[in-house]
């Protein structure tokens, strides 16, 4: 069992840190939405399911918007000549443009939804 590939080599144990650092993560992640869920509403008039869509597409935007400025900002150091390395930089850059795709995409279908309802008879 000690053998390579093994639970005692090295690959092995980094695979089992790499899972544990995972369920950690998500750990956390289930904790902050428990808490949010259980905390109260502060405007009664956004606690209906309308203040969850909005505040769930707010948090998805903040997101994208977040995902093209860490872009940014790896694009102008590498391009200042700063220590980047170029593979961090492609995978910021693909990722903020599937970020925006995806949300691009999201827009798009809520409007075909809208339009859907609007021409809808009474």
């Amino acid at each position: 069992m000690n053998g390579p590939g093994g639970i005692g080599s090295a690959a092995g144990i980094q695979q089992i840190l790499a899972l544990r650092q995972q369920m950690l993560d998500r750990s956390a992640l289930l904790q902050e939405v428990r808490g949010a869920a259980q905390a109260p509403a502060a405007d009664p008039a956004r606690s209906g399911p309308a203040g969850g869509f909005g505040d769930a597409l707010k948090s998805a935007l903040d997101g994208v918007t977040a995902t093209q400025r860490t872009a940014e900002s790896l694009s102008a150091a590498y391009e200042r000549g700063e220590e980047t390395d170029i593979a961090k930089v492609m995978l910021a850059r693909q990722e903020a443009g599937i970020a925006f795709e995806a949300t691009l995409q999201v827009r798009n279908r809520l409007l075909s939804a809208y339009q859907d309802i609007m021409r809808m008879g009474v």
